[in-house]
């Protein structure tokens, strides 16, 4: 398979025919991470209602472990019956980010690629079948992504994720493009387990993924897996922009640079890959 970008609808058109598994029951630590969670996303403080909807539990459940959590300082009550997270939660997270080396490595990568490309770029991480955001460089601009740092995505639906995708072993890939309920999140996402694998396959061969207005419309990002000293796929760099800013042309040009940032962040961490510098446009986008 050579190398350059296509639309996935000339590679395999997306089908989903799976049904959808019964909910496993949740226990009282379920509970509390899935409210945790809803405390810590964008467009906060939020409002009880609002968490016990995004998290499918009852008010009075929701509001029990809110309570707990703000006695432990990992919530704090805000205006009008909100809630916001707590210094206790924000300590942990700063403490945590702070020393990883993996993100002091990213963030000189991250704002060369926002200098070099003029667009946003982000280091993402996988939980489970999700990419979470944790950095982000972006330019001064008018439009902004709907990424933010602790944003979270289905890894199909989305650049970073695909390209963390085709860098994992066989059966962890199977463990995700074969759940019942890949979600589609706009009309382009690939919701069936073959047009992924194609989209994975392509990716594998060029050392960067492309999502092509699968999370969002109208926006397109690639994105290139980083591997630490083993060899295992830690995270992923991406850059993201309007489709219209993201043509194919530039995804060309940029795909190997986001590619060489990605390796030079797997290098510094150990991974057994050339440190790839600047980009040659001349000759085609091929690393100089």
């Amino acid at each position: 398979m050579e190398c350059g970008w296509v639309k996935l609808s000339d590679m395999v058109k997306a089908v989903n025919t799976r049904s959808v598994d019964q909910e496993l029951v949740k226990g009282p630590v379920d509970k509390a991470m899935e409210v945790l969670d809803a405390l810590v996303q964008p467009g906060g403080p939020h409002r009880l209602g609002e968490i016990a909807r995004r998290t499918g539990l009852t008010k009075p459940t929701v509001h029990r472990h809110l309570r707990t959590m703000a006695e432990y300082g990992f919530a704090e009550p805000a205006e009008g019956g909100s809630y916001r997270p707590g210094p206790r939660l924000l300590g942990l997270a700063a403490a945590a980010l702070s020393d990883s080396r993996v993100l002091e490595l990213t963030r000189p990568a991250l704002a060369d690629l926002r200098r070099r490309t003029g667009h946003v770029a982000f280091y993402a991480v996988r939980h489970a079948s999700d990419a979470v955001y944790l950095e982000q460089s972006e330019p001064a601009r008018e439009y902004r992504m709907g990424t933010r740092p602790g944003h979270r995505t289905p890894l199909h639906t989305c650049g970073v994720g695909l390209a963390m995708l085709s860098a994992l072993p066989t059966e962890e890939v199977a463990a995700v493009l074969d759940a019942p309920d890949l979600e589609a999140r706009t009309p382009n996402t690939p919701a069936d387990p073959a047009a992924l694998r194609a989209v994975l396959a392509r990716a594998a061969v060029c050392g960067y993924a492309v999502d092509d207005e699968y999370d969002e419309p109208d926006v397109r990002s690639v994105a290139a897996p980083v591997l630490d000293a083993e060899g295992r796929a830690v995270g992923a760099i991406g850059i993201a922009g309007l489709t219209f800013t993201l043509d194919p042309g530039s995804v060309e040009v940029f795909g190997p640079m986001v590619r060489a940032a990605a390796r030079t962040v797997s290098a510094g961490l150990g991974a057994r890959t050339p440190v790839l510098g600047v980009v040659d446009t001349v000759r085609g986008g091929e690393e100089a």
